[in-house]
């Protein structure tokens, strides 16, 4: 192996069943080298980074690192190789401090003190080496999320890992802050990481990148150097097919279905609502735009019935909302797309055809006299499998051998199929690749177009733009003035996402 080379994969294959996950798949990673993996959900770019981070075993294939073979199957041998791996979702312990958070799972916590202070000492080491700036005994549950990041990464760091890998490194970061880590990221690999990180975000792509590895359907299709490819080419060899995104038509508003006139939230464990009004009307799409952790939780979750108002008045579909009730708001018809899938959105050891009917499991269509028809439910599944393109198994797989942007078109397809009067659209497209992103967006206006009210919530502002007919922003639980759609653009919402509402143009929102 070339003294260059970090890592090299050889031939890896992994099967699931009747998936094939990984088919032969070979690429080579250098010394100091930042590496996009691309692909459409299920391509198998997180299960050939498992297999790498030792959490699941090759069915065929090696793996090497600075030339020697990594034993299969054992994280501890990857993170001992020197691999390092941040995940989407943090696993972090919002209860610890920061330092406490680094050293777990590598050291005791209670240690003499003179332990802890050189653990002190090597992590404010790497924070300053790498520009990660931390403070060491702020607890972790008291930071922004583009900071428990950096505690992820100063984690794998601590652990002295020359390979990193990162899965969706901005899913939940603001615009600003993922500039910022991308340019954390090249001054690490400046001074000789090596980093793979996976990404739909194509701009973050090609700005971020040395080199580019598609994958499709578990192969390697194309490799690039973004100097000379274009983001258009990037999308269409992930899909294999040219990728255009739908154009909004000119709305028809019918009958009011929400009226919010100063809806309060009161919650202790994140930031609530403070006297939000709103109106939404049938044919019609409100977007709400915000920085993580703003209230949008809690206004997809009253909306849809989650949580109760604290104070204030909510009429939805007639109905004024005065406590929690999820059936009664899908019997009404309302549709949820919760923010956060994996905990709201499904249950992941039941099966794609159990989540799928779940909310609706007493409506007569699946049910009588309290005995379930499976054979409904099945049928009604497979439908949503095959509209909306569900890959890695069929309506009696369990929910967690899906993929993440799987999981996300289940959740979509089980609403959209249903044709609900009210859809509470909550980051309908985080971690979807393009295509997917391209076919959900069509599939939110054909609903709009037939006489849905859509109240989306979504920090991809280009995503509300091209879909929402009016727009507000959330800050700190309050909802800003709105603005028409075609009056907005990334510097006026980056604005009001910062609480700048002295905008010319803008009016109140009833």
């Amino acid at each position: 192996m070339s003294q260059t080379v970090a890592l090299r994969l050889s031939g890896i294959t992994r099967r699931f069943g009747e998936t094939l996950a990984n088919d032969d798949i070979s690429l080579s990673l250098e010394r100091g080298e930042v590496l996009a993996l691309l692909g459409e959900n299920g391509a198998g770019k997180t299960t050939l980074m498992s297999i790498l981070f030792g959490h699941y075993s090759a069915d065929a294939g090696t793996v090497e690192i600075e030339g020697r073979k990594l034993r299969p199957g054992n994280p501890r041998a990857a993170i001992k190789a020197g691999i390092g791996m941040v995940h989407q979702h943090f696993s972090l312990a919002e209860n610890l401090t920061v330092l406490e958070n680094v050293m777990t799972g590598t050291e005791r916590l209670w240690l003499p003190r003179s332990r802890t202070a050189a653990a002190r000492r090597k992590l404010l080491d790497l924070a300053e080496r790498f520009g990660l700036r931390v403070e060491p005994d702020r607890r972790l549950g008291d930071l922004s999320v583009g900071e428990q990041q950096r505690v992820e990464i100063l984690k794998a760091l601590y652990n002295d890992a020359r390979i990193l890998i990162l899965d969706e490194p901005t899913a939940v970061l603001t615009p600003p802050e993922a500039r910022q880590l991308y340019q954390i990221l090249r001054g690490m690999a400046r001074k000789g990481l090596s980093l793979i990180f996976i990404s739909h975000k194509l701009h973050e792509v090609m700005e971020a990148a040395d080199r580019v590895v598609v994958l499709r359907r578990g192969r390697v299709v194309a490799e690039r150097r973004p100097a000379q490819t274009s983001k258009d080419e990037l999308a269409e060899l992930m899909v294999g097919r040219r990728i255009t995104r739908p154009v909004r038509a000119q709305a028809t508003p019918g009958e009011m279905v929400i009226e919010a006139r100063n809806v309060s939230v009161r919650r202790r464990d994140a930031i609530g609502l403070r006297d939000v009004s709103f109106t939404l009307r049938a044919g019609e799409t409100l977007g709400i735009v915000g920085v993580s952790g703003n209230g949008q939780s809690a206004l997809g979750q009253v909306m849809s019935g989650v949580l109760a108002p604290s104070a204030g008045e909510l009429i939805i579909l007639g109905r004024r909302i005065t406590r929690a009730d999820v059936p009664a708001q899908v019997r009404a018809g309302v549709g949820r797309i919760a923010e956060d899938r994996n905990h709201e959105g499904v249950v992941g050891e039941l099966t794609l055809w159990e989540n799928v009917t779940l909310e609706r499991i007493g409506l007569r269509r699946f049910s009588r006299f309290g005995v379930i028809d499976r054979g409904a439910a099945r049928a009604w599944t497979q439908e949503v499998i095959d509209a909306f393109d569900v890959r890695g198994g069929g309506p009696d797989h369990r929910t967690q051998l899906l993929s993440g942007g799987n999981v996300q078109k289940l959740i979509l397809g089980r609403n959209l199929l249903a044709m609900p009067r009210v859809l509470i659209a909550a980051q309908p497209t985080r971690g979807l690749d393009e295509g997917a992103i391209a076919a959900i967006h069509s599939r939110l206006l054909e609903a709009r177009a037939a006489g849905t009210a859509v109240l989306l919530i979504s920090e991809d502002l280009d995503e509300v733009i091209n879909l929402a007919d009016r727009i507000c922003a959330i800050v700190s639980g309050q909802l800003s003035p709105e603005i028409r759609a075609e009056d907005a653009d990334a510097r006026r919402l980056g604005l009001m996402m910062a609480g700048d509402w002295g905008m010319e143009g803008a009016q109140n929102a009833v």
